[in-house]
């Protein structure tokens, strides 16, 4: 449930990064996002890591609960942290226009793909 009080203090940049960047862009973007708010020294996102450098992203504001909220959410092998495949599946989630935006995609490719396979 905090997940979703974070969703709330966070602006969603991600459909006007899609956008004026494209796929590959917006993919780039994410991983620099990834590494300034990884540890260093272990290659993931910890919850010291995302509070000490959340700022960097403009998450100053977000509390503990919610930066905690945002680990465990994306946290898909349970080790407590998140890696650079987990992060930008969170970031995707975090963005509902763009969740809805990735779900037409998948349903025009899929319908071609149907159409060429018949």
């Amino acid at each position: 449930m905090a997940a979703q009080n974070s969703q709330t203090h966070f602006q969603d940049f991600l459909p006007v990064m899609a956008n004026k960047l494209g796929g590959d862009g917006l993919i780039d973007e994410l991983c620099n996002g990834f590494n300034l708010l990884k540890d260093s020294d272990k290659g993931v996102i910890t919850f010291d890591s995302l509070k000490r450098n959340s700022a960097l992203l403009g998450l100053e504001g977000l509390s503990d609960e919610d930066l905690r909220s945002m680990l465990v959410e994306g946290d898909f092998d349970g080790d407590g942290a998140l890696n650079q495949l987990e992060f930008c599946v969170l970031m995707f989630r975090l963005s509902p226009e763009l969740m809805e935006d990735s779900r037409m995609w998948l349903e025009q490719v899929l319908q071609q793909e149907m159409k060429d396979f018949f």
